[in-house]
């Protein structure tokens, strides 16, 4: 039997939330499942440069090019919430968010393309996984998609190496997209009211409404206190989980929401949105607020900054909480859904 996936969102040092899921699916499948045969299909742009990636021994690299199709699977697994033109007869995609259907969170042409790409996957799949039960009600509800069709598998938690030991420093932490739906905008002007003897990093990538936000940070009184790294490496956003003190995700709209199961598994107290996956994510485990609520937003960073108990407990229950979320677990999941496709 073979097994097709798409990998092409896998590639590459710096991996998005799609991208870590993706690496982790594939790899975690192939390594559980040695008696399988995986093709892992590239779509063009990335075929070439996929040709450097070591691969399993049961695992064969494709090129995934629209009409040619696919090479005989007997089951294909989109892991990005699309699927190719010439599909297998029997198909599985995986949908992370739909905020392309639901808010101005990223460029016309971005909503339009992904959501006709949303769509389609979700009519002509066998069956769909959500990361979270929030996007699975989602789907059901914005795509007219059957509730028996879609299962939920959670993210596991990435494995960072580095930083052990590393002394806490009075940093409050965003790790993100520095972008509209992250509300970056709000979380430095809540930022603003907390004693000046802290300091808050924002780690990740410029993306949608980047200039505004920057531009906010540089007209703020805390300036001199706010730090933007852009972009940063595995071991070195290592360090940084292991030198705060706070974590801040007061995201409008998350399909899951990696970091705040990175922060907890790395013993920081969290704040987050109560909205979208987070509760899900978070359960009993951090501190919720209306993200769209500045002064409630700010109220909650001045208490657990100036409470070292509070940050003890949050950090406490943080930890256990990670536990929960494996990805040998979500690999496992999925194997039992292609099963159950399969018959």
């Amino acid at each position: 039997m073979t097994i097709a996936l798409d990998a092409t969102y896998s590639l590459g040092e710096a991996l998005s939330g799609v991208g870590l899921y993706s690496r982790e699916i594939l790899l975690g499948l192939a390594a559980a499942h040695p008696e399988t045969r995986f093709h892992f299909y590239y779509r063009p742009h990335r075929f070439l440069r996929a040709q450097s990636d070591r691969l399993p021994a049961n695992v064969r690299r494709r090129l995934l090019a629209g009409p040619l199709g696919l090479r005989g699977p007997a089951l294909f697994h989109g892991l990005n919430q699309r699927l190719p033109q010439a599909n297998a007869r029997l198909s599985v995609a995986t949908f992370h968010d739909l905020f392309v259907l639901t808010g101005e969170y990223s460029t016309v042409g971005f909503r339009e393309r992904f959501a006709a790409q949303a769509r389609d996957a979700a009519a002509r799949a066998t069956a769909l996984i959500a990361v979270s039960e929030f996007t699975r009600r989602q789907v059901i509800a914005l795509l007219g998609v059957a509730a028996e069709k879609v299962s939920v598998v959670h993210h596991g938690v990435r494995r960072l190496e580095g930083a052990g030991g590393a002394a806490r420093e009075k940093i409050v932490l965003n790790v993100g997209a520095i972008q509209k739906r992250k509300n970056i905008a709000r979380l430095v002007e809540a930022f603003e009211t907390v004693d000046d003897s802290w300091r808050l990093v924002l780690v990740g990538s410029a993306g949608y409404g980047a200039e505004e936000i920057l531009a906010r940070i540089d007209g703020s009184p805390a300036k001199a206190r706010i730090t933007v790294t852009g972009y940063v490496t595995p071991e070195s956003l290592a360090g940084w989980y292991a030198r705060a003190m706070v974590f801040a995700f007061p995201s409008l709209d998350e399909g899951f929401g990696m970091p705040v199961l990175e922060a907890m598994a790395s013993g920081i107290p969290v704040l987050a949105g109560n909205r979208s996956a987070l509760p899900e994510v978070a359960g009993e485990a951090a501190w919720l607020v209306d993200p769209e609520n500045t002064e409630a937003l700010a109220e909650a960073l001045r208490s657990i900054t100036a409470q070292s108990e509070l940050r003890e407990d949050l950090a406490r229950r943080g930890v256990l909480r990670a536990r929960l979320f494996t990805w040998e677990k979500a690999v496992r999941e999925t194997w039992n859904i292609y099963q159950r496709v399969l018959g």
